[in-house]
Order: C-alpha cells, then structure tokens, then sequence
C-alpha cells in the first residue's frame, strides 16, 4: 500500500492544526484563571532569540497552507501577521485549515516531482514536491508546532504530550 502526496500532507496539517487550536484555548483559559494578561503568554519566548507564541502560531499556519498550496500548483493565500490575542489567532488556524481543507486532493497528489521555487530570508530555494515535502515543510511546521506548545508548557500551561498528537 502507498500513501499519496495529498495524505501524507492536508490531513496531517489540519489534525495537528486542529490540536493547536486545543491548546492555544487551554492557554487562554489557563491565563484567564491565574489573571495573567494574555499578550504574557502571547509574546512568551523559549530563548530571546526565538519568535514569540504569536509567531510560532503564524509560521506554523504559513507552512501548512505554503505546503498544500504549492504541492497543488495553486496560489498561497497571503495572511499579514498582525495577530495579538488568542481570538485572532484562532481565526488565522481557522482560516488556515479551511484554505488546506479546499484543495482537492488530485491536485496535490502526483506532486512528488512538481518544481517548487521559494525564496527564505532573500535565499532562493529550489525543490521537487516530495523533498519539498519531506525534507523542508513537515520538519517546519513541526518545530513551530512543537515550539508553541513548548512556550505554553514552560509557562505552566497544563497539556501534555496527547494534546499534543490528539487523535489522528
């Protein structure tokens, strides 16, 4: 049995998404019950060198709908990044997945050699789909991912390693 470019990339963003969006709202209850300000959390870092929750919550999001979008062939909606509370971040996840969930599978599907041009930091990056895939935009969107939830977790958030995963 294979497993198709479409499989291996929509569904996966949208649950892990989906189980973001679980977290960020057991932060925000988290800070409403123990009166801590929201933007606390929000611009919370691991390092001072590291993006804030609110970035690492925009960047996942772009790497989920830059992945799909481009596998596709399609245009990747642009978000501006001016989220500063949970509300509009949920949106942005919200927007996000409805956007991955709107891309038919056959369009992503038989990508694995699709060109793919991107340009990071002024850098031009060239790929084929499942490279791009594999080796570029899962490992991304999981370091950002697994970054947010390591932000709120440090800060006493109480989730743990199934909020994490959820169910597939």
């Amino acid at each position: 049995m294979t497993i198709s470019m479409y499989e291996a990339s929509a569904p996966r963003f949208v649950n892990l998404l989906r189980n973001l969006s679980a977290i960020l709202a057991k932060a925000e209850a988290h800070a409403d019950a123990r009166k801590i300000a929201p933007e606390v959390l929000l611009s919370a870092r691991l390092f001072p060198d590291m993006f804030p929750l609110s970035r690492q919550v925009q960047i996942a999001c772009d790497h989920a709908k830059g992945a799909v979008g481009r596998l596709a062939g399609i245009e990747v909606p642009s978000f501006t990044d001016t989220e500063q509370s949970f509300a509009e971040l949920q949106e942005r996840i919200a927007r996000t997945i409805a956007f991955v969930e709107s891309v038919d599978a056959a369009r992503v599907n038989d990508s694995e050699t699709r060109d793919i041009a991107l340009s990071i930091g002024g850098q031009q990056m060239q790929f084929q789909g499942m490279q791009y895939l594999l080796g570029f935009a899962l490992p991304n969107f999981h370091f950002h991912l697994v970054t947010a939830y390591n932000i709120l977790r440090h800060n006493g958030v109480d989730i743990g390693k199934r909020d994490f995963i959820g169910t597939p």
